[in-house]
């Protein structure tokens, strides 16, 4: 049985770039809620800083997560947004509780 993953991704958008990063991220949910594995992919912003959004995500394994991250729909996100990203980070995790 492989761990499921758990993915916590942190976007910080320029500060005149946050429609556009957001517009881009939720362009992100609908496929990815359909690809093999995804068990959870939830975007959130946050209530006092507008420019920083936060993804939830649940795979089935880290395999089927890495497939993810190199589809197509996200290469086109990287795309539409360089230069737009003040500050991105990323934590894979496991849920222990």
């Amino acid at each position: 049985m492989m761990t499921k993953l758990t993915i916590v991704a942190r976007i910080q958008a320029k500060t005149d770039k946050i429609e556009l990063v957001k517009a881009e991220l939720l362009k992100l949910i609908e496929p990815t809620r359909q690809e093999e594995g995804c068990l959870q992919y939830d975007l959130h912003q946050d209530n006092t800083d507008p420019a920083v959004f936060m993804f939830y995500e649940n795979w089935e394994s880290r395999e089927l997560w890495q497939t993810h991250m190199n589809n197509t729909h996200l290469q086109a996100y990287m795309a539409a947004t360089d230069g737009a990203v003040e500050n991105f980070t990323l934590n894979e995790m496991t849920h222990i509780a």
